[in-house]
Order: C-alpha cells, then sequence, then structure tokens
C-alpha cells in the first residue's frame, strides 16, 4: 500500500509527517518557549494543550492539582472499532526552569527569569503531535491499543510532579509508560538507548550547624564554627564513598556553603546545602541514614551541633527490559536500525522514576544536536536550544512503538 504525503496514516508507516502538521508543531514548541511556566505554575501551558486536543475531537482531563493534562485515545472495553487491553501512555514534563533565556532568537522566552532550557517544550510537543496522529489512526480503526497522553507539571520541583500524578489517578489501567529526554549529545534523528538504570537518583540535602561562637583570638574557648563547617564540606563525601560499594555511584557534592560576616568574629551558625546522587537503587534507599550519620560524626568531633533536613528527591530511571526493545523496534522501524545509539548511564536525576516504581516503561534519549556540530549547549543553560528536526523524530517513535 502506498501512502502520500498528506495521509494521515503516513506519519505511522515509513514516510514522514507531513509538512503542515510538521511546521504546526514547530510553531507549537516556539509558542511553548516563548512563554514558559515554572512547576505548578502551568496554566498556559495546560490551557494551549487542552484547546489543541479538543479541537482534534479528544477529551483531556486537567489533573486535580490544577496544571497538567491526561488524555486517553482509544478505549478498552472491545466495541467495534476500538482497542483493546491497557493502556500505552505516553509522558511529557511542561515546565520549565528559573533561569534568564540568553538566546538571540525570535522565539526566546518573553518571560524574565524563566527558560525552557531543559528540553520539556520539545516533550510536550512531541506527545501532543503523536496525540494528533493516533487519533486519527483511532478514528479510522488502525491504533491496535489504546494510549493515554500524560502531560505531567513540575517535574524540576523536588520531589518531582511525578509522584503527585501518580496519586491522581493517572497510571489506572496503565500497562506500559514510554518518555522520551532531550540530549544535546546525541544527532537529531538519533534516540539513546539503555536497559536498566539511565538516569541517577537526586536528594536535596540541607544542613545547619550552631554552636556558641566568639573571638578568633580564643578559638579554643569556642566552636570554631568555620573550620567544622569546612570539615563537613570535605569529611563528608569522603566518609560516604567508603561505606557503600563504589558502583553505586553514592555522592555528595556541596553547592553552598555560608558562615561569618566579620574576619575578627568565630559565628555561632553555619549551613551547607547541596545534592546526594546515586547510580544504584537499593544504595539510594540506604542514603538518607548514611548521609545523617556522617554528618553528625563530623559535627560533632568539632563541637558543633546539626540540624539536617534531607528532602527525599526522586530515584533512579530503571528502564525495562521489554520497553526499551519496543523503543528500539520503534525507531528501527521508522528510520532504520542506524539510527538507534548506546547510551550511558547520566547523574541527572528525573522523576519519570516514579510511574516505574508502578508499571514497567523505559525513557530514550532524543538527539536534539545539528548533525555535523562538534560541540553542544548543555541542558540547564541559558542558551539551550534544539534541532528543531527531533520533533518529527519523537512523534515518529511513539506513533509507532503504539503500533507494534
Amino acid at each position: 500500500m502506498s501512502h502520500t504525503a498528506d495521509d494521515p496514516l503516513a506519519p505511522a508507516l515509513p514516510g514522514t509527517l507531513p509538512a503542515e502538521l510538521r511546521a504546526e508543531l514547530v510553531a507549537f514548541r516556539r509558542d511553548l518557549h516563548m512563554h514558559p511556566e515554572l512547576g505548578n505554575q502551568e496554566f498556559r501551558t495546560t490551557a494551549a494543550l487542552k484547546d489543541r486536543l479538543e479541537r482534534a475531537g479528544l477529551r483531556p482531563r486537567v489533573l486535580a492539582t490544577g496544571t497538567g493534562l491526561v488524555c486517553d485515545i482509544g478505549t478498552v472495553d472491545g466495541t467495534p472499532g476500538s482497542a483493546a487491553g491497557e493502556r500505552l501512555a505516553l509522558r511529557a514534563d511542561i515546565d520549565a526552569l528559573p533561569i534568564p533565556d540568553t538566546k538571540t532568537v525570535d522565539y526566546a522566552s518573553t518571560v524574565p527569569g524563566r527558560a525552557h532550557a531543559c528540553g520539556h517544550d520539545v516533550h510536550t510537543t512531541v506527545v501532543l503531535g503523536a496525540g494528533l496522529v493516533l487519533a486519527e489512526l483511532a478514528r479510522q480503526g488502525r491504533l491496535p491499543r489504546p494510549v493515554r497522553l500524560l502531560f505531567q507539571p513540575a517535574e524540576e520541583v523536588l520531589p518531582g510532579g511525578a509522584a503527585e500524578a501518580v496519586e491522581c489517578g493517572v497510571l489506572d489501567g496503565v500497562g506500559q509508560i514510554l518518555a522520551v529526554h532531550c540530549d544535546p549529545r546525541v544527532d537529531a534523528g538519533r534516540i539513546g538507548l539503555r536497559t536498566g538504570p539511565i538516569t541517577s537518583a537526586c536528594d536535596r540535602l540541607e544542613v545547619t550547624l550552631e554552636g556558641p561562637g566568639g573571638h578568633t583570638a580564643r578559638p579554643h574557648l569556642t566552636t570554631d564554627m568555620v573550620t567544622a563547617a569546612a570539615r563537613v564540606a570535605v569529611d563528608v563525601p569522603a566518609l560516604i564513598a567508603r561505606r557503600v560499594d563504589a558502583r553505586a555511584g553514592l555522592a555528595v557534592t556541596w553547592g553552598r556553603l555560608e558562615s561569618g560576616h566579620a574576619c575578627n568574629v568565630i559565628p555561632q551558625r553555619a549551613a551547607l546545602s547541596g545534592t546526594v546522587r546515586c547510580l544504584d537503587l537499593h544504595a539510594w534507599r540506604q542514603a538518607p541514614d548514611l548521609v545523617h550519620a556522617a554528618i553528625d560524626e563530623v559535627a560533632t568531633l568539632h563541637g558543633a551541633k546539626s540540624q539536617i533536613d534531607y528532602v527525599r528527591g526522586v530515584p533512579p530511571v530503571v528502564n525495562e527490559v521489554d520497553s526499551v526493545q519496543l523503543l528500539h523496534d520503534a525507531m528501527a522501524a521508522r528510520r532504520g536500525t542506524a539510527s538507534v545509539e548506546d547510551t550511558e548511564q547520566s547523574l541527572g536525576g528525573e522523576d519519570f522514576s516514579w510511574y516505574l516504581e508502578h508499571v514497567p516503561g523505559a525513557m530514550a534519549r532524543l538527539g536534539v544536536r545539528p548533525p555535523g556540530e562538534l560541540s553542544s549547549l548543555d541542558l540547564h543553560r541559558g542558551d539551550f536550544d534544539v534541532d528543531e528536526h527531533a520533533i518529527t523524530v519523537g512523534v515518529e517513535l511513539f506513533t509507532a512503538a503504539a503500533l507494534l
């Protein structure tokens, strides 16, 4: 059977997305990029998605949290023309970052101090595009399994909006879940896959040290708070590294250390904050107790009292083998096996992991680097941007996965 460029089945089979749909999706992504919203504040983004899905004849439902939504395509009741079986969920995160957009492009952020610097605008557009294609296929009775589109808020807010979305019932009736994440180290037109852990766990750590303070001429009569804080900063990561298997990759890294205001005054207080990252799920479950013990030991040794606020973040994303194979087969069917490459486990955190605590699934690295570029702009940078051809690739990947 042949398919023309404007055939709605063409995106689901060898070929490319219709030019009109490609242009619409690029425009949609650029509109999101110009209007970034932080976690749990994505009201404009949610409204734009809801409007487009409703115009496609779908019935999206806004989450109880007030932002984000779910939208089902196909039914599970076995009626004529419907798909049967548990749903395949396609997940996108819709929030932006609290950093300025420093790019000089027509679609740069119009909101000061806000930017889609992690590619969530691309993720959102990819799932929307796949939904539009799959909705048309479902109307024609050509969708072999029901699909749920999941647009999740607050991925960048620990412990992540995914946990709250699960509580809202977004996984009810879902048997498998897939996602993509932009990767500036992979060329547009390709994806990276890995079975097993593909991200790390990420927690937040806030530590306050207290002591009597005093004059710098007499440190022996008080708690030398600056030295105590410095020893916590240096010694705690070293202690942790010796109390777990090195292959677990459990690492404490500080991003802030503050103490004192005058050169001749030993302060009464010091504060540190940082992150705890871990490659191994089992070690991550032990991490809070290990970190608490190490901080208490070092602080006590230097006469300081410690208060620890350990904020649980996200476990590692652990890709399930059958879901990875599905993504591989879908990409190979669309663009050949050469378009799939192995990827390494990163130390970044991703709250997609919370879904995988409940149902099998996998995340693919979506290439966004312009082919031929030797350098890449890393995530979470104000000048981060993508090759928008990645949108077409992501739509084709998800569409093919739903049809296999």
